[in-house]
């Protein structure tokens, strides 16, 4: 498992279009609020006459943002004074792409976090782990990938073990830099055809939530998988939906989700507060008393086992996203208003 808050703190991340004209404006006013990441796409949401022309956008902007960053506090914490600038990434078309940008972009490369790569594959990985490796040889900080899983290659059950593994090792070989893995599910739905309206849950279309369920089993324990993107942002059950799914997703182990308008990240956000009773139990575990003859014991409410070498993974998980996420008010015990968890 991860032991950085670093790499639970992607959250929600919202996705621009690069070509946006207004996304600088809208990161220097916080429109989106102060808790969520930005990917600005050079990929789907542009046609491809238009990628180079993209591109510029994507600079200026960087450099808008940058030049009035310059002359005002930063901050990376929406509970401090100062401008929120959040983690930004780009989701570029091809490793080809990552040390053009990042040259394009001049001294505002040090707002980006990262590199978003699409449909990552066997056939690609090679490519996008080089640039990027190359890239944090020169680089001044650390650059991160997150590559999505979404190509056609994790479809059939014959080659998807194989497939997932060998994707694995080549991303252990280069995994300081890896700060997610992410997975594409409406390019997974797309070749079937399904898409799920607002209030089905992606786990119910069986053979995709069967590509999930790999995708954690085989990257799960050592990186963060976030969860796959909810397409509805305005109709009767958007939010239901999304709040369903996402229980859903932390259930199964992903943390974070792809959002596609400002509206969906607050949801986001609130899925990942942890109750205070889970937050209670953590710290019993975490802090076990050395000199005890037995590991096992009732939990803070006298409600379940707590166990701490079946518990201790889970526990170190709850604070992490405690510390980014917040503490919840939950039954029987006394909200923690105004505290910050402990670091992990």
């Amino acid at each position: 498992m991860k032991d950085s808050l670093l790499y639970y703190s992607v959250g929600a991340l919202l996705y621009c279009p690069a070509n946006s004209k207004t996304i600088a404006r809208s990161i220097l006013t916080e429109r989106f609020g102060r808790k969520y990441s930005l990917a600005l796409c050079l990929e789907d949401t542009i046609r491809d006459g238009c990628v180079k022309d993209a591109e510029r956008q994507l600079a200026a902007s960087l450099r808008t943002i940058y030049k009035e960053a310059e002359t005002v506090r930063i901050s990376h914490n929406e509970k401090e004074d100062g401008l929120y600038l959040p983690k930004i990434f780009v989701r570029v078309r091809c490793p080809g792409q990552i040390p053009t940008l990042y040259g394009q972009t001049g001294t505002a490369a040090e707002l980006l976090t990262g590199f978003i790569a699409p449909k990552f594959s066997l056939e690609n990985a090679d490519s996008y782990i080089q640039a990027l490796t190359d890239l944090n040889h020169k680089a001044p900080k650390t650059i991160y990938m997150m590559p999505i899983l979404e190509s056609p290659s994790i479809i059939h059950l014959q080659d998807r073990a194989p497939v997932l593994y060998a994707l694995k090792e080549k991303l252990d070989a280069a995994a300081p830099y890896i700060l997610n893995i992410r997975v594409g599910g409406n390019d997974l739905c797309s070749m079937f055809g399904f898409r799920r309206q607002d209030t089905e849950s992606i786990y119910g279309i069986t053979p995709i939530a069967g590509i999930l369920s790999d995708i954690i089993t085989v990257f799960g324990m050592d990186y963060i998988v976030s969860g796959p993107v909810w397409e509805y942002y305005n109709s009767k059950n958007w939010d239901t939906g999304l709040s369903r799914e996402l229980a859903q997703d932390r259930l199964c182990g992903f943390v974070g989700k792809t959002v596609i308008h400002p509206k969906q990240i607050p949801l986001v956000n609130a899925a990942y507060q942890v109750s205070a009773a889970d937050f209670e139990d953590a710290k019993s575990i975490l802090h076990w008393e050395e000199n005890t003859d037995t590991l096992v014991s009732g939990s803070v409410l006298k409600e379940r086992m707590n166990e701490y070498k079946t518990h201790c993974t889970w526990a170190e998980k709850i604070l992490f996203l405690a510390k980014y996420y917040g503490v919840a008010p939950h039954y029987g015990l006394t909200p923690h208003h105004g505290v910050t968890p402990p670091s992990p």
